[in-house]
């Protein structure tokens, strides 16, 4: 056993995980409960089932939209249960809820969240809202980043598949969930300049604001900017040394790559003149924004991935070298997270094996065994799973229950 493997074998002594999971009118689920153990949990059942469900809702324990992206209106079940969920405090109305027991380091939380239907009114407007709420140990938080101290979460799902082709949305949204793992304010920096963009944009769409309004967001667009740059080339760059120090023995070396002025920029430049910089060019592609031309900053960086051993860009490579390309990827991170962050993170891996040899699927699987991971698998085939057939909770989804299989 090398070094890497002693240390990463002493921080998981005390395997961390989802011990717990309860489901209240979410998607197809009017009322759902999983007592789990920490080790590899297979979901098999046919498609539509509402495998991808169950780890969505995990997935929900951790700050973001989860791994759908999904609007939280379109979360709750359509025919609501009576069921009373399992969320303090009790007498709220909500739409749709997700709690969990979790185990960190041998340590028990509570964690749950909710979407709360509110109404508004005055006397020119009556609707009803809308808000996701999250409770630690049954006590609201005002920062969803605050679930990142207890619960990591790190996913793959089909649509996956194709993250090396197309636009570069994807790509730049998988790259900062990664970094959200280990800097809990980079969530919040990110839709904050998100925002600031909109109203950027709209203000010079509309041609409503005067020169020094305008001058106030992009000194705010620049400083965070530059702080989310930075915050993905640490990333990179800590994922890269591990890499080239610790290559994977059956999954392919990667590089990995920004392709971003303000990244670039960093690299031999101070950070109050790089903000100096995107501060100045955001004043001048303001007549970029209103003729619908391109406009460079952070909200334009790509990710990219390359394939050492044969020196080519992820998106030349075959479908099945992409998926193994993405599984390299995502060890790397989970090592990287147990080591850095002293904790091993929960793997939602939905249809995962798709593309995959039977050598590769095998050995992810033994990986994820070894590394002592709790890993929520799903499948339609439950027969591809023999090697963990002594070592892992086999369960089956029909007809909205969830059952052990044997």
């Amino acid at each position: 056993m090398n070094a890497l493997a002693e240390k990463l074998s002493e921080v998981v002594k005390e395997k961390s995980g989802v011990s717990r999971l309860t489901l209240t009118n979410f998607r197809n689920y009017a009322g759902l409960r999983l007592e789990t153990d920490l080790c590899p949990i297979i979901l098999t059942g046919e498609n539509g089932s509402g495998k991808t469900n169950v780890l969505e809702a995990i997935s929900f324990l951790t700050p973001g939209r989860g791994l759908r992206g999904a609007r939280l209106a379109d979360i709750k079940r359509l025919t609501p249960s009576l069921v009373t969920p399992d969320f303090e405090p009790a007498n709220e109305s909500f739409s749709w809820a997700v709690s969990a027991q979790i185990l960190k380091n041998g340590e028990t939380f509570n964690l749950g969240t909710a979407v709360q239907k509110n109404c508004r009114e005055n006397e020119d407007d009556f609707r009803t809202f809308e808000r996701r709420i999250v409770q630690i140990e049954g006590q609201k938080i005002s920062s969803q980043a605050e679930l990142g101290k207890y619960l990591s979460a790190i996913w793959v799902t089909p649509q996956m598949d194709r993250l090396f082709l197309g636009g570069t949305q994807p790509r730049r949204s998988f790259l900062d969930r990664m970094v959200y793992a280990f800097d809990l304010e980079h969530a919040k920096r990110t839709a904050n300049f998100e925002h600031l963009y909109k109203q950027w944009y709209q203000l010079l769409k509309t041609g409503q604001a005067d020169a020094r309004w305008l001058l106030s967001l992009e000194e705010e667009m620049s400083a965070l900017g530059v702080a989310i740059a930075a915050a993905r080339r640490e990333l990179v760059a800590k994922l890269n040394t591990f890499i080239e120090h610790e290559p994977d023995d059956v999954f392919p070396d990667i590089e990995l790559q920004l392709d971003g002025t303000i990244e670039k920029m960093l690299d031999d430049k101070p950070a109050v003149d790089v903000e100096d910089f995107y501060r100045e060019n955001l004043c001048r592609q303001r007549h970029s924004v209103i003729n619908n031309d391109y406009v460079d900053g952070v909200n334009r960086t790509d990710f990219k991935v390359y394939y050492k051993k044969k020196h080519m860009p992820a998106e030349l490579c075959s479908t099945g070298e992409q998926k193994s390309l993405l599984v390299s990827i995502i060890l790397a991170e989970t090592k990287c997270q147990i080591l850095y962050k002293g904790f091993a993170p929960v793997l939602l891996l939905d249809e995962v094996t798709t593309h995959l040899d039977d050598i590769k699927r095998d050995a992810l699987l033994m990986k994820i065994k070894n590394l002592g991971l709790q890993a929520w698998i799903t499948s339609t085939e439950p027969t591809i799973f023999d090697v963990l057939k002594n070592d892992a909770l086999f369960l089956h989804v029909k007809n909205n229950t969830v059952t052990t299989s044997f």
